[in-house]
């Protein structure tokens, strides 16, 4: 069990931000910028979730989050750890000791799917808040899924995703 108190004993505010960031996008990043803010610590959590079929292989996309959020933890002087994960999410939050999930919402229609999720992941673990962020206007449409398929059919993705990604996707799709 992760450990949950501070040095000065006051209880760590722990989140979880999970997701598949396959690829990781720019709207991904200001979550991840907005929510390091209100926490102590902050873990990526990279799903696993074959099911999806992703372009980047789990430990790619672990090592594209890291580098990516790189700069965000500098200027909040934080740790975000990015942690692979396959198990239920609320198992993979009570292991890493969160005390709260981190949704994205980037328009209506994620709001159905995520407040079921939340309604479920409550029931199992009520000490477990989901807090949800909504996406900078600026952000608002991006979806990994889009990211993929834009540049799937030769259109340019640099304003979606961060320089490494950029890279990263153009080669796998090209190569």
């Amino acid at each position: 069990m992760a450990d949950r108190t501070t040095d000065a004993g006051h209880k760590r505010r722990i989140g979880l931000y999970p997701g598949t960031f396959d690829p990781v996008t720019n709207g991904h990043l200001d979550i991840i910028g907005r929510a390091a803010r209100q926490l102590d610590k902050l873990v990526v959590g990279v799903a696993i979730n074959s099911g999806k079929g992703p372009l980047f292989a789990i430990e790619e996309r672990v090592e594209l989050v890291t580098a990516e959020i790189a700069p965000i933890a500098d200027k909040n002087g934080m740790v975000i750890e990015v942690m692979p994960f396959d198990t239920l999410l609320i198992d993979f939050a009570r292991k890493i000791g969160a005390s709260m999930i981190v949704r994205g919402l980037r328009a209506v229609s994620d709001f159905d799917y995520e407040f079921q999720m939340a309604g479920m992941n409550y029931r199992m673990a009520p000490d477990i808040e989901t807090v949800f962020l909504m996406a900078s206007e600026r952000h608002q449409f991006i979806a990994s899924r889009l990211v993929k398929e834009v540049a799937m059919l030769g259109g340019d993705i640099t304003s979606f995703v961060p320089p490494l990604t950029l890279q990263r996707v153009l080669q796998r799709i090209r190569g």
